[in-house]
């Protein structure tokens, strides 16, 4: 059956939410002398990194809230070193936010793509992102035109991959599980999340891993064009 809709993920499908938050994380290393409390640069990444991955999972099963979230990942790492210093942390925190709305960029040939999609098919956002973050990032790129829908976990009140957030997205286009594919970067959430739901995946990845499958796969988001 040919698709009616189109679902696409946004950080890390579309823009470039990793390279932009490595960016700012870097930046404020230097501008804020943690090296004072850190080896290095990596020795820093190292604790903040799985704490903020442990954090989203919590956050995605509603164990904790998005301000805890957003204070709690930029003040462990100094807790973990024996320090307390909550003014620093949300000071690297807002300039978190800010650096990874203003300066997100997309994916090399992600903006072609979309638009050829969006001549296709109805586009529809689904991300776990904040609202007020990934709006903007859409407005600045120039993705808001080619979507018809923009789905957020924090609207919705589940995250990916909750099925309820793809059959909340499928309500909006009128269309039922088999008429629509999801295109995700994340195997935990965007494909996992469909099969859930029922959809069909297309997972934009380097690599799979044993175990991992999906619909689709593919290394380069203009592949899309070749299926879509």
């Amino acid at each position: 059956m040919p698709y009616k809709a189109v679902f696409l993920d946004l950080d890390d499908t579309i823009g470039d939410f990793h390279g932009v938050a490595l960016a700012s994380l870097r930046k404020s290393f230097v501008r804020y002398e943690l090296g004072r409390y850190f080896s290095d640069f990596d020795d820093y990444m190292s604790v903040y990194q799985p704490h903020n991955l442990l954090l989203w999972d919590r956050y995605g099963r509603s164990e904790i809230t998005k301000d805890f979230l957003q204070r709690d990942r930029f003040e462990y790492p100094f807790r973990a070193k024996g320090c307390e210093l909550p003014e620093l942390a949300k000071q690297i925190g807002d300039d978190f936010v800010v650096d990874t709305r203003e300066e997100y960029t997309l994916l090399p040939n992600a903006l072609q793509v979309v638009r050829e999609l969006a001549s296709r098919y109805p586009l529809t956002i689904v991300s776990n992102g904040f609202v007020e973050q990934q709006e903007t990032k859409m407005r600045k790129n120039g993705l808001l035109p080619y979507f018809r829908h923009v789905v957020l976990s924090e609207q919705v009140g589940v995250q990916k991959p909750d099925a309820e957030i793809f059959r909340y997205a499928l309500r909006l286009n009128g269309v039922e599980a088999a008429e629509a594919v999801m295109v995700g970067d994340s195997y935990g959430s965007d494909i996992v999340g469909a099969k859930n739901a029922g959809i069909d995946q297309i997972w934009l990845t380097p690599r799979a891993e044993s175990g991992q499958t999906a619909t689709y796969i593919i290394a380069d988001i203009t592949e899309l064009l070749q299926i879509l």
